[in-house]
């Protein structure tokens, strides 16, 4: 039996108060657009939306699914907020819309961050040790240590992980498939989400814990690229006593990186997930800065 869908649930605003220093924030508009063909209804699971983080804060948002129909939200094992929907019979679009604030300061630098030791690694560590399925940390073993063995553990061992992937590995923009960190290795050649997948097995083989991220990425504060950002991932490192951001595709810091989820790899955090046939027509994707005041429309 097929639900009756109600009209654009979770459409949203937060009305959240403006900072006390919007100098040391900026604004972003962060979204996307995917147009499907159904030949029938196909349930599906959506990770589209602004994932609560103590650097960004959601100041509006509204996800949609035209003709009209349902989004139930719930949060997973990892903290990630994803949507249950079920895609109609015909041509659905499924949007979502953000305005977030951010910070205006670029990824931290801390390169007296220490390599923590197995035995003083907090529980909600030990999971991103372990190999996933695309980050086989296992079988990157003796590759991890023959290149990364001889540098000083910590920060500058992660940053010599972060440094080989990306001066060793070819972009290539709107490549397809899935691949696993072993075969992006002797590939040599991926998409961002590659990238991430390769240095999180090599950090994992090394001892370092190490989860996939993804998320929304404009290009602020950097010369504008060939490709404009959009959807990007990236990867995340325990050292000392904390978590820090690191970005093997760009190897920079960089402003307005806004999370969609984390999690062991790509599959923890998978943009929509069918249950059935369902034809992407098309997706769109905007990550911008924009004015003080913005106020989405609808």
């Amino acid at each position: 039996m097929v639900r009756t869908l109600a009209p654009k649930l979770l459409a949203r605003r937060l009305n959240l108060a403006p900072s006390s220093d919007t100098l040391d924030t900026l604004v972003c508009r962060v979204g996307c657009e995917f147009v499907y063909d159904c030949t029938s209804p196909v349930p599906a699971i959506a990770q589209l939306f602004v994932r609560p983080d103590g650097t960004h804060t959601v100041v509006e948002e509204h996800a949609t699914l035209d003709p009209a129909g349902t989004i139930v939200e719930y949060v997973d094992t990892f903290g990630n907020r994803c949507g249950r929907l079920s895609l109609p019979e015909g041509v659905s679009t499924l949007r979502y819309d953000a305005l977030v604030r951010v910070s205006a300061l670029p990824d931290m630098v801390v390169p007296s961050a220490g390599q923590a030791t197995i035995d003083t690694l907090p529980n909600e560590a030990m999971l991103f040790l372990l190999p996933s399925r695309y980050c086989p940390s296992d079988r990157l073993l003796s590759v991890a240590w023959d290149l990364f063995g001889g540098t000083e553990p910590g920060w500058a061992r992660v940053q010599a992980v972060c440094d080989w992937v990306h001066h060793n590995l070819t972009f290539m923009h709107g490549s397809v498939g899935l691949a696993d960190a072993v075969e992006v290795y002797l590939q040599r050649r991926g998409v961002c989400r590659d990238f991430a997948h390769l240095a999180v097995a090599l950090c994992r083989a090394l001892n370092i814990p190490a989860r996939y991220g993804f998320g929304y990425m404009g290009d602020i504060g950097v010369p504008p690229m060939d490709v404009p950002m959009d959807f990007h991932a990236w990867f995340e490192v325990f050292l000392g006593d904390r978590w820090y951001t690191f970005d093997c595709r760009h190897n920079t810091p960089r402003i307005g990186r806004i999370q969609i989820g984390k999690g062991r790899d790509a599959v923890d955090v998978a943009m929509l997930t069918t249950f059935g046939q369902a034809h992407l027509q098309r997706m769109t994707v905007w990550a911008d800065e924009v004015p003080e005041g913005t106020v989405l429309d609808g």
